[in-house]
């Protein structure tokens, strides 16, 4: 017992408040930007949302590794765009913070993305047109009828967005590297331990991740459980 406490003592917590500001920051970019996305292609034509969500789809499906070699194609300071970008702003995306949030986004925006749509468009249209007899404004109708209705899709897909950026590996490596202490999260820090044959190292943040992931796991089914608790148990 004592050795395992002077174990945590020792130990370098960086990893884990790098993951959960990483995780926590990406999926609040997500939230908004997802819903934004989806209800614009929810209202947009059959041939504008067929290919918006196949683009919007596209990192789901993807390799991480794919989507940090775009990312880092675009943001790299060899590059047109990123050298503008440092010269201009002095923002520099790749091996920083700014790349972990940037890398974990793209990633976990899909998430949000697939279910803040199959929310939207699961919402009765007649709610909708009753709040417009009534007098109710575009956007009120939105934050009063629409996303109280898909309350619970959106609430799943933020979750999943928030695990997604959490446990991101393959762009956040690409875009932001491995730096202890700056963007070394506890996916990366788990490869670089179990390559360094710590695998008492690696066994310790594999059961932090697993504790994680639980609880979220946990927390999506109460979100959803509440919409479900009137059907019919079989």
């Amino acid at each position: 017992m004592n050795d395992f406490l002077a174990f945590l003592s020792e130990l370098d917590w960086s990893p884990l408040w790098i993951s959960l500001r990483t995780g926590v920051v990406a999926a609040v970019i997500s939230f908004f930007l997802g819903i934004f996305l989806a209800r614009k292609v929810v209202r947009a034509g059959p041939k504008v949302r067929a290919v918006a969500d196949g683009f919007l789809t596209m990192p789901l499906v993807l390799p991480p590794t794919v989507a940090g070699f775009f990312l880092l194609l675009i943001f790299s300071v060899r590059r047109p765009f990123g050298r503008m970008l440092y010269e201009m702003s002095g923002i520099k995306v790749v091996q920083t913070w700014l790349g972990c949030i940037l890398a974990a986004t793209v990633i976990s925006l899909p998430l949000m993305y697939r279910n803040s749509r199959a929310a939207f468009e699961q919402i009765d249209v007649n709610l909708v047109y009753a709040a417009r007899t009534l007098g109710m404004s575009e956007t009120r109708i939105f934050w009063r009828v629409i996303m109280p209705a898909a309350a619970p899709g959106v609430a799943s897909g933020t979750i999943l967005a928030f695990a997604r950026a959490l446990g991101e590996y393959g762009a956040t490596s690409m875009l932001a590297g491995n730096i202890p202490g700056k963007t070394g999260t506890i996916s990366q820090r788990i490869a670089m331990v179990i390559q360094n044959g710590d695998y008492a190292g690696a066994g310790f943040w594999v059961l932090v991740i697993l504790m994680i992931a639980f609880l979220i796991v946990l927390a999506m089914n109460l979100v959803t459980g509440r919409k479900m608790k009137n059907v019919t148990r079989y």
